[in-house]
């Protein structure tokens, strides 16, 4: 495995679940991914536990905390960017329409970070980092390997993202639905689709997929696990075998086997 010491800057470089149980989240992603576990302190008594492959970090997560429970935040799966600054990328996704969440602010050594939320609703964290990369393996077996947006206006989230980190869209007609590719240089970043009438109603949210071997049998083991399946599996011609999941708490994600 390569491992990853800096992130592009309009790449994704982290994912994060938000949880209200974080030993039964262990236990499921632990089981699917072949991940371990290391439990760190952080601010304000909460405890962030990494992810870690082969050593490596992969991921994280931690307990919402009961005001956010309360005011309805769901579990969830964070989706992190990496930024040059994430004072100016945060600037310039509020003067694009967007809206600050969370101004900067340090995460000790590790790095600096803002949450914004592009004008459809969708909520992406920036990082910018410092002592730490983020993920420190990706497109592996186990790991992150992509990131989707699903929104109500693709053209104008097109945008907002193309002028926020220098994406190129390449819309792609996939039958009776369109799809963008999000391109950063050479390679993409991540992918943009429409939200479907028959998704029913979906708040626009980025999604993380991560990558396995076999799509079929990780189902299989997410349900035996208590996870649930949204759709899937299926099959989308020369890219792979994916399936959308709930865990035990109700985050969402995906899984990945890719074609050869």
């Amino acid at each position: 495995m390569r491992e990853i010491v800096r992130h592009e800057p309009g790449t994704f470089c982290w994912p994060e679940l938000a949880t209200t149980d974080a030993e039964a989240a262990k236990k499921l992603y632990g089981t699917l991914f072949g991940w371990t576990f290391e439990d760190q302190p952080a601010a304000a008594g909460m405890t962030y536990t990494f992810a870690r492959l082969a050593g490596k970090d992969v991921a994280a997560l931690y307990v919402l905390e009961a005001a956010q429970h309360e005011r309805g935040v769901p579990p969830h799966w964070n989706s992190y960017a990496a930024v040059d600054s994430a004072d100016e990328s945060a600037m310039r996704a509020l003067i694009l329409g967007g809206t600050i969440v969370v101004k900067p602010f340090d995460v000790g050594a590790s790095g600096r970070m803002a949450i914004v939320r592009d004008p459809q609703g969708a909520t992406l964290c920036l990082w910018e980092a410092r002592a730490h990369p983020g993920a420190q393996i990706i497109g592996e077996i186990g790991s992150l390997c992509w990131t989707e947006l699903a929104t109500t206006d693709p053209d104008a989230a097109g945008h907002f993202y193309a002028s926020l980190f220098g994406w190129a869209l390449k819309k792609q007609e996939t039958g009776a639905h369109a799809y963008t590719e999000l391109w950063k240089g050479p390679r993409p970043a991540g992918g943009m689709m429409a939200i479907e009438k028959e998704w029913g109603p979906m708040p626009p949210a980025w999604g993380v997929y991560f990558r396995v071997a076999d799509c079929d049998a990780t189902v299989a083991k997410a349900k035996t696990l208590g996870a649930r399946v949204l759709a899937g599996p299926d099959d989308i011609p020369r890219v792979g075998r994916y399936a959308f999941l709930a865990d035990c708490e109700g985050a969402t994600f995906a899984v990945m086997a890719l074609a050869p």
